[in-house]
């Protein structure tokens, strides 16, 4: 059900983050290609990790998971940081999330990881259920910042 992405995943991946966008209200803001989701994930020097949970009976991927190495100071070891889950519309309710990042857990404690974290829209209360049933906790009084676009070509030239 769960198995390591492979180069000739990059286009169905390509094509489950932009329904993941959709579904986030921000298709507007996908602009990777997947050239650039191949080398972040099969380059030189890979820095994304990738999972694909694919159909108990066709084989066919349903959905992924896209994750990289986070580092603790404090604990002084990595976390995996899950950049997106997503698993298509048709396919949710068969455990393929919860495969997904009970896979990540594994793959976290196997390796010495503290950490497995993530972000969640707060409006996505089917998706915050899902992780609070799994035992992951809010973050609370910790705000996400972001420098993109102009403000970030601003600061990176100061």
């Amino acid at each position: 059900m769960i198995r390591t992405a492979l180069p000739a995943d990059v286009p169905v991946i390509h094509a489950m983050i932009r329904e993941l966008a959709e579904y986030e209200k921000a298709l507007h803001e996908v602009v990777a290609t997947e050239r650039q989701l191949h080398d972040a994930l099969f380059g030189t020097a890979p820095a994304l990790f990738g999972l694909i949970a694919e159909d108990d009976t066709t084989g066919e991927p349903v959905g992924f998971a896209l994750w990289f190495l986070n580092y603790s100071t404090w604990r002084g070891t990595h976390g995996i940081y899950l950049e997106d889950l997503y698993v298509r519309p048709a396919s949710r309710g068969g455990g393929h999330g919860k495969a997904l990042l009970l896979e990540l857990a594994r793959i976290a404690v196997e390796r010495g990881y503290s950490r497995v974290e993530w972000s969640v829209l707060d409006w996505n209360t089917p998706s915050i259920n899902f992780y609070k049933s799994l035992g992951a906790v809010p973050m609370d009084g910790w705000t996400v910042y972001r420098l993109t676009g102009d403000a970030l070509a601003e600061a990176g030239t100061r």
